[in-house]
């Protein structure tokens, strides 16, 4: 059964902790959770170039308006072969740069825990961004607590936390195919195509990409209103790739 209880029981066990934030439903939760049960945390945004700057200010808003302190640093990735190489570690090397990062500030203001906001429902096995958190130690209260992506959004709601209903928004490098060289241009294209997709009316649309061709991946809510408006679609990506479809993999709401 999901525990509120148990993620009370963290903060009580760990009073001063450094929260990875990202500013989505999980991370965002995680915060209020701990600001409710007065522990002294400390929200840790990570900004990296294959982040939407929108994310930057949803975290900022979320915690300006609580009056909860959180800090923002830098990391360049581009500067990392392991990373912008592209190989299937790729989001090892990421992840545990950015907590490697989290671990320095976490230290530097007197935390000596660092937690994320990985959930009961994120697959766990062989992810190779999970191995990575791992490997730094750090702890994941939500998925330890039981509590589940839905169960998460449902106390959101309750708690009137406006995050309750916000879309999964994965790094824009987890759009590029596997062993195709990550660069500032192909993550511009991607985000770019993505916006487009956006001002026609769709949502939490995913473009994935080789390099030269697009996958545009709907939710299936809106899967049967993209194959309609194909024309469309592919009209607003011709600035951005020269062949487009549509993924059959739909995305879950």
């Amino acid at each position: 059964m999901p525990s509120k209880s148990s993620l009370e029981t963290f903060f009580k066990d760990n009073h001063r902790v450094a929260i990875g934030y990202s500013g989505g439903v999980d991370s965002s939760f995680l915060v209020h959770f701990a600001a409710a049960e007065r522990a002294e945390a400390l929200p840790v945004f990570i900004k990296t170039p294959f982040i939407r700057e929108s994310e930057q200010e949803d975290a900022e808003s979320f915690c300006e308006r609580r009056g909860i302190k959180m800090v923002v640093a830098d990391i360049d990735l581009y500067s990392d072969d392991r990373v912008v190489g592209n190989g299937p570690d790729r989001c090892y090397f990421c992840k545990r740069a950015m907590f490697e990062k989290v671990w320095e500030i976490a230290r530097e203001n007197g935390c000596d825990v660092v937690a994320d906001g990985t959930n009961a429902s994120d697959p766990v096995d062989d992810r190779p961004g999970v191995r990575a958190l791992r490997e730094l130690g750090v702890r994941s209260p939500l998925r330890d607590s039981d509590l589940s992506k839905s169960a998460i959004r449902r106390i959101s709601r309750m708690d009137r936390l406006e995050t309750w209903n916000k879309q999964s928004n994965s790094c824009l490098a987890t759009r590029i195919d596997s062993g195709v060289r990550i660069t500032p241009e192909l993550v511009a294209k991607v985000a770019d195509s993505e916006d487009a997709l956006a001002a026609l009316g769709f949502s939490g649309i995913r473009v994935r990409t080789d390099g030269r061709s697009a996958r545009v991946q709907f939710s299936r809510s809106q899967i049967s209103d993209a194959r309609d408006r194909f024309d469309d679609i592919r009209n607003a990506l011709a600035p951005y790739f020269d062949d487009v479809s549509i993924d059959d993999n739909v995305r879950d709401e």
